[in-house]
């Protein structure tokens, strides 16, 4: 038993300082290719261009997939749709859109709903505003944000891209 136990270790050191290998709990989810995460990811972007178009919208879209039960850690891709910021004027201080699309990225991560709908006050580096959404597939997390039109416009254009993440993954 010591013997497997060590040999499993020294596998696993000799892997990492070869340049990594990944670990996996029996029977778990296969981990998700680099190659297949980069294919999906860019698929649901496509789609929330297209959505976004549709609506007359521009902005940020931002996809990331959490590997795990739990989300410790993201892979993400974003894209601008138009535009990355409202310019301030002199009423108004404008707007980092790409900076929004991460904060609701970020509170669903935290809370695992959709962005806007926690259930509770938002925290600091939170707006609680609706335009993210989250979803479970096999093996992970996969959270979708839009940002730059109206919260109903942001939700349908996340929403196209959870489609495609759900179904790719």
């Amino acid at each position: 038993m010591e013997r497997r136990v060590l040999t499993a270790a020294v596998l696993v050191l000799a892997g990492l300082m070869a340049g990594g290998v990944r670990v996996q709990a029996a029977g778990g989810p296969k981990p998700v290719s680099a190659k297949k995460l980069d294919a999906v990811t860019s698929a649901a972007l496509e789609a929330m261009k297209k959505r976004a178009a549709e609506l007359k919208i521009g902005g940020v879209a931002v996809v990331a997939y959490a590997e795990g039960e739990t989300i410790e850690g993201w892979t993400s891709k974003m894209a601008v749709v138009g535009r990355m910021k409202d310019a301030p004027t002199a009423t108004e201080k404008g707007n980092n859109l790409l900076g929004i699309a991460y904060a609701k990225a970020s509170e669903m991560a935290e809370t695992l709903k959709d962005s806007g709908t926690a259930g509770r006050p938002p925290m600091t580096g939170e707006f609680g505003w609706q335009g993210g959404v989250i979803g479970r597939v096999k093996g992970g997390w996969v959270i979708v944000a839009f940002s730059g039109g109206k919260s109903e416009d942001d939700v349908e254009a996340s929403r196209a891209g959870l489609a495609v993440m759900k179904k790719g993954l």
